[in-house]
C-alpha cells in the first residue's frame, strides 16, 4: 500500500469515527467521540477526582488530545476537499 493510500484511508476512518452527533439544547450539534476516547477522558476524570493527578494536569492533557483530534479531523476534511476539486 502506498503512503498516499495509507493517509487517505486513515483520513476516511477519522471522518467516519466522528460522524456521530448529538443535539445539545444550548450548544447545538456536538460531535460525539468514539467509546474508547470517552473511556480515556473518563479515566482522566477519575484520576483527577481521586487526586492521583492534579486537575489542571488532567485539563491540559484532555485539551491536548481534543486539539490533536480536531487537527486531524480538519486535515481529513482538507484532503477530501482537495480530492473533490481534482
Amino acid at each position: 500500500m502506498s503512503t498516499i493510500t495509507r493517509h487517505l484511508s486513515g483520513a476516511h476512518e477519522m471522518v467516519r469515527t466522528y460522524s456521530r452527533r448529538v443535539e445539545v439544547p444550548m450548544l447545538g450539534e456536538v460531535a460525539v467521540p468514539p467509546p474508547d476516547k470517552i473511556a480515556y477522558y473518563a479515566g482522566l476524570g477519575v484520576l483527577a477526582a481521586l487526586q492521583v493527578i492534579e486537575w489542571p494536569l488532567a485539563l491540559v492533557i484532555t485539551a491536548g488530545h481534543l486539539l490533536a483530534d480536531q487537527h486531524l479531523s480538519g486535515l481529513a476534511k482538507g484532503v477530501g476537499e482537495a480530492l473533490e476539486s481534482a
